[in-house]
């Protein structure tokens, strides 16, 4: 009896998906995209509605014929691809390959690759969403005519190599528009006074900070301000009123694609791409021991929040066994941002509920195991009660002038004995004040008046990148961790620590792009094309006329930057360091991981090495001095100059010091509450 065919996109997908359906099918693999638009060429025929000329992508026609052959014996052919445009447009290339016709119900869908999905699924088979289909077709074209019109006049205007892309050049514009706030950012002036007060008879102390009178706040804006302030004040500290009550905090909602993303970032310190790299091995399915090849987690590009009501459900009998029925929350719901969210996704989460991340630990990779748990600890968390908190507020008063404090304890822990998210709105960090009645005299142990100054907007990360992008409506789930990875790659931007700092190119090119395709990186403009795209795959628009809608101007600019765009020169940064192979000065040139040397002769002399930047730190064993280096991966670590012939090597900052206990460099590190100083070698904290 002839076997149903099931084609999926990845060898390990399949594995996992074979378990379920038994002896009856078989599960093969398309490795992804089986075709594209042609590299060499635009692909596009304008004059004919902007028609696609799709071909087999290289090295691919070994894995179709299989499939052909595989499809022309089978009893029945399921297309199982990804549940979203990138999935269906797959599906699509494939029939048009394997000689199916697209009405026929050959196309299957699930969000988590579980039995009962699976079976369910096989059950209930459709058509090809043309929709879906024609949404993907126009990205990918509107993508290309950008792409591959703008990219070549950058080419032949600035540098080999360059790329502008519909949705990285306002990636770019974003991080150097923050980039030029920082630089014209000019701090104002601001002072705090504190008083630090106690009960008479007690010596706990506590901290109440200057308000203004009860009708007023009032700013402290000078020295003579606060000067003016102390001078009025005298003794008398006295309790004028205290407000006792109760506070809520929330769980955070389940992750969506960017919210995973983010977290990622701050808590794990994972790039997007690595991020989605890793969700994607623990959604197609990883080997448990005594399990198998199992899918741990539901499909990892989703915009919605919603749970399905079998894993609710599951979520509730966890934490009623596991916590406690206070700990439970039956009602736990969370609505959709934004319109265009594609609610017959769910949220990222496991699934299987029961699967704790500490009983899979021996059989995950050190980096799957750190994102399964923080992607199960977030969705049992967004399923509990909420954290509770005591509050109590105090004004106090002297002569005229108000002082406020404020504390809290918390008294029931709710979802927080799981899980909280690594940024939040609210801060409700532990501060105890004492229980004080109104009228009651305080001592004064210290009066501190500081100086301040306002804070120039933070450079980007990835984490707030992503957000920032999703908040405006740039991009989607998909593109986030490919656009960032493109700006690294291409030398816009460079990783400084954390953040994203824009390049001397990365400022030409954006003023480039600002000047004769204004369009192209107005972040509206690119916000409104997703919504057109996002209409399309709701069948209200067609998707050729979106694409003539967009040409149409965009080639008028196009024509007016061939002529007018002048060409500009970037000189790269001489050095003193000569090349060892031609002489020549070596110059600094930008890479993904930030600087390094090159030779200028390129491409007769190809030599580069590292751009080593040094600390003023000594070698405790041999003197030389400590540079600063950066690893394949653009992690920063700190070696000896003698290298390899000493091995000192670090991989946090040293500072100038030894350790008092062993001799030791110091090192800086960083936790939650800030900078600390510690022992390289020891447990000595400085």
């Amino acid at each position: 009896m002839a076997k149903s065919l099931v084609i999926v996109e990845s060898p390990s997908k399949a594995k996992t998906i074979l378990k379920f359906l038994g002896k009856n099918y078989k599960v093969e693999a398309s490795m992804g995209h089986v075709r594209d638009l042609p590299k060499s060429q635009l692909g596009i025929d304008i004059e004919k509605n902007f028609e696609p000329k799709y071909i087999t992508i290289r090295g691919k026609g070994p894995i179709i014929e299989k499939l052909k052959k595989e499809a022309k014996s089978a009893a029945r052919v399921f297309l199982a691809t990804d549940p979203d445009r990138e999935g269906e447009a797959i599906s699509w290339h494939l029939a048009n390959l394997l000689n199916i016709n697209v009405d026929d119900t050959c196309r299957i869908e699930f969000h988590e690759i579980t039995k009962n999905a699976i079976q369910n699924a096989i059950k209930n088979p459709r058509k090809i969403d043309m929709n879906l289909v024609d949404a993907q077709q126009a990205r990918r074209i509107l993508d290309r005519l950008v792409g591959y019109n703008i990219s070549p006049l950058l080419w032949r205007k600035i540098k080999r190599g360059l790329s502008a892309g519909r949705v990285q050049s306002v990636a770019t514009r974003l991080i150097c528009d923050r980039e030029k706030e920082i630089e014209n950012f000019k701090p104002e002036e601001y002072w705090t006074i504190s008083a630090f007060l106690y009960e008479k008879n007690k010596a706990q102390f506590f901290e109440a900070k200057f308000y203004g009178t009860k009708n007023n706040k009032i700013e402290l804006k000078n020295e003579n301000e606060v000067n003016n302030i102390i001078d009025n004040l005298d003794e008398n500290y006295i309790v004028d009123s205290v407000k006792t009550g109760v506070k809520k905090r929330n769980p955070a909602p389940p992750f969506i694609t960017s919210t995973m993303q983010q977290e990622a970032s701050r808590k794990l310190g994972f790039t997007a791409k690595k991020t989605m790299m890793i969700a994607q091995q623990l959604y197609e399915g990883v080997d448990i021991k005594g399990e198998g090849s199992l899918g741990l987690i539901t499909y990892i590009r989703t915009d919605s929040t919603r749970v399905s009501d079998e894993a609710k459900k599951a979520a509730y009998e966890y934490i009623l066994e596991k916590y406690g029925k206070e700990y439970a929350n039956p009602d736990a719901v969370y609505t959709k941002k934004k319109g265009n969210v594609q609610d017959a996704h769910e949220a990222i989460r496991p699934t299987y509920i029961n699967i704790e991340p500490e009983k899979i630990k021996d059989s995950l990779k050190t980096d799957q195991y750190k994102l399964y748990k923080l992607i199960w600890s977030r969705f049992i968390s967004s399923q509990m009660s909420q954290a509770i908190y005591d509050t109590i507020n105090m004004d106090i008063l002297n002569s005229n002038y108000i002082f406020k404090a404020s504390g809290s304890k918390l008294k029931f822990s709710g979802f927080m004995s799981v899980y909280t998210e690594g940024t939040d709105n609210e801060n409700l960090e532990e501060k105890t004040l004492p229980l004080l009645k109104e009228g009651e005299h305080l001592k004064l142990k210290e009066l501190k008046p500081e100086q301040h100054f306002t804070q120039p907007p933070s450079r980007y990360t990835e984490a707030t990148l992503i957000k920032e992008l999703e908040e405006k409506g740039i991009g989607r789930p998909s593109t986030y961790a490919p656009i960032i990875s493109t700006l690294l790659d291409r030398g816009y931007v460079i990783k400084e620590k954390k953040n994203l700092k824009p390049t001397e190119l990365g400022f030409i090119v954006t003023d480039v792009m600002k000047e004769f395709f204004s369009k192209i990186v107005d972040v509206k403009f690119t916000a409104e094309m997703e919504e057109q795209l996002d209409e399309v795959e709701e069948g209200i628009k067609k998707w050729c006329d979106v694409i003539d809608g967009f040409y149409n101007e965009f080639y008028g600019s196009l024509k007016i930057a061939e002529e007018q765009m002048k060409d500009i020169e970037i000189k790269d940064e001489e050095t003193d360091i000569k090349c060892e192979y031609c002489g020549r000065n070596m110059v600094i040139k930008y890479g993904r991981y930030g600087k390094f040397l090159a030779c200028p002769g390129f491409p007769e002399c190809k030599n580069t090495k590292p751009l080593y930047e040094e600390t003023g730190v000594l070698c405790p064993k041999c003197g030389g001095k400590i540079l600063a280096r950066k690893s394949k991966k653009g992690k920063n670590y700190f070696v000896c100059e003698n290298s390899p012939k000493c091995d000192t090597i670090l991989w946090d900052k040293p500072v100038n010091e030894k350790c008092p206990k062993c001799g030791s460099l110091l090192v800086e590190k960083y936790s939650k509450k800030g900078k600390i100083i510690k022992c390289s070698s020891c447990d000595f904290v400085k």
